[in-house]
C-alpha cells in the first residue's frame, strides 16, 4: 500500500489528553494521536520514551488501519481480562468495579518501588474478588530477574496463575525460569520479547515461552501481528497499549481475525480512563467487545485536546516517523 501524504494525515489528526482513574504504567494521563484515513478512524499512540525508529511502527500500524482493508473477522464479539494496575490491595474491589463481566484478571507486578509482599497482597485480593472460577494472570513486565521470578511464582502459585507474562526481559532467561518452572504448571507467555524485538520469533525458536501476547500497533498492524502468530504457531491473547477506544478498535480487530483465540484478551482497558475519545467507550459490557471500527465524536476531540505545545510535540513526532517510513520504501 503506497505511504499517504504526510499532509492527508495531518488534516484529520487530532491530539488528546485523556485521563485515567489511576496511575498505570507511570502515567495518569493517557496522550494518543487519532486521524481518519479511507476506511476510518485509526489512532498512533506510541509511549512518550520511545524512539522513533520504534515509534514508526506503531504508525505504520496505524496507517494501515486506516488506508488499508482489514482481514475478515472470525467472530463478533472478544472475551476481555480486567487489568489491574500495582494498586493498594485495598484498591482492588474499586478496580475491578469498572470491568463489567469479566471473568479474567491480569495483576500487573513488579512494580517498582514495591515489594514482592505487595504483589502477594494484591493477587490474593484479586483472587477473592474473583472466586475460585475467574482466571488469574500476572504480569511482570520483565522486571525480575530468572532467581527472583522463581521465587515469586513459588509465592503466588497458591491462587492458581492462568500464566505469567514476560516475567524476565530476555529471551534467554524466558527459557530458563520455564524450564525451572515447568514442573509447576504456570505457563510462561512474552510480550516486550515480541512486540520490542528486532526479530519477534526469537522467542518461539527458542522454546522461551508457551504462549505470545500480541499487541497491534507496536507489531506494525493487523496482518503483520497474524503473520507473526502463525508462524511462530504459539497460542496468542491480544492486549492493549493503553489504547483510546478507537485504537482499541484496532486490537480487536486483531484478536477478531485469529484463527484460535484461547485466552481472554487485554483490551478492556478504557476502562482505566475517565474520558475517552468516543462515547460510549469501547468498555466491557458482559466481559466482552463487540467488533468493529470505533469513531471519535467531535464534541469529545474538543473536550480533551492535549494542550498546544503537547500537540506541536506528538505532531512533530509524526511527522519525524512518517519520514522514517517514507525513507524505508
Amino acid at each position: 500500500m503506497p505511504l499517504p501524504p504526510l499532509t492527508e494525515i495531518l488534516a484529520s489528526a487530532h491530539v488528546v489528553a485523556l485521563p485515567l482513574a489511576t496511575r498505570f504504567r507511570g502515567v495518569d494521563v493517557r496522550e494518543a494521536v487519532v486521524f481518519e484515513g479511507p476506511e476510518g478512524w485509526t489512532e498512533f499512540s506510541p509511549f512518550a520514551e520511545y524512539e522513533d525508529a520504534e515509534a514508526a511502527t506503531w504508525l505504520a500500524a496505524a496507517i494501515d488501519f486506516g488506508w488499508a482493508q482489514q482481514p475478515s473477522a472470525v467472530r463478533q464479539a472478544v472475551h476481555v481480562n480486567a487489568t489491574m494496575p500495582a494498586v493498594a490491595a485495598v484498591d482492588v474491589p474499586g478496580v475491578l468495579a469498572r470491568f463489567d463481566g469479566c471473568r479474567t484478571a491480569k495483576v500487573k507486578v513488579a512494580e517498582p518501588g514495591q515489594r514482592l509482599a505487595d504483589d502477594i497482597a494484591r493477587v490474593a485480593a484479586v483472587r477473592e474478588a474473583m472466586g475460585p472460577e475467574g482466571r488469574v494472570r500476572i504480569d511482570a513486565n520483565g522486571a525480575w530477574n530468572v532467581d527472583e521470578a522463581e521465587r515469586a511464582l513459588h509465592a503466588l502459585a497458591e491462587h492458581d496463575l492462568e500464566y505469567v507474562e514476560q516475567p524476565c526481559g530476555s529471551v534467554e532467561e524466558l527459557a530458563e525460569l520455564r524450564r525451572r518452572v515447568k514442573y509447576m504448571g504456570i505457563p510462561i507467555a512474552a510480550d516486550e520479547s515480541v512486540r520490542k524485538a528486532t526479530d519477534p520469533l526469537a522467542v518461539a525458536r527458542a522454546g522461551a515461552a508457551d504462549l505470545l501476547v500480541v499487541k497491534a500497533q507496536p507489531l506494525g498492524g493487523v496482518r503483520r501481528a497474524l503473520a507473526i502468530v502463525a508462524e511462530a504457531g504459539l497460542p496468542a491473547v491480544v492486549s492493549s497499549a493503553l489504547d483510546t477506544s478507537v485504537g482499541l478498535g484496532m486490537g480487536v480487530a486483531l484478536a477478531a481475525a485469529l484463527p484460535e483465540l484461547d485466552y481472554d484478551c487485554g483490551l478492556g482497558t478504557a476502562s482505566l480512563f475517565t474520558a475517552d475519545v468516543a462515547a460510549p467507550a469501547l468498555v466491557p459490557q458482559a466481559g466482552m467487545l463487540r467488533v468493529g471500527r470505533v469513531a471519535p465524536d467531535p464534541a469529545l476531540l474538543t473536550a480533551h485536546e492535549a494542550s498546544a505545545d503537547r500537540r506541536d510535540w506528538w505532531l512533530a513526532r509524526l511527522s519525524r516517523c512518517h519520514a522514517l517510513l517514507a525513507a524505508a520504501d
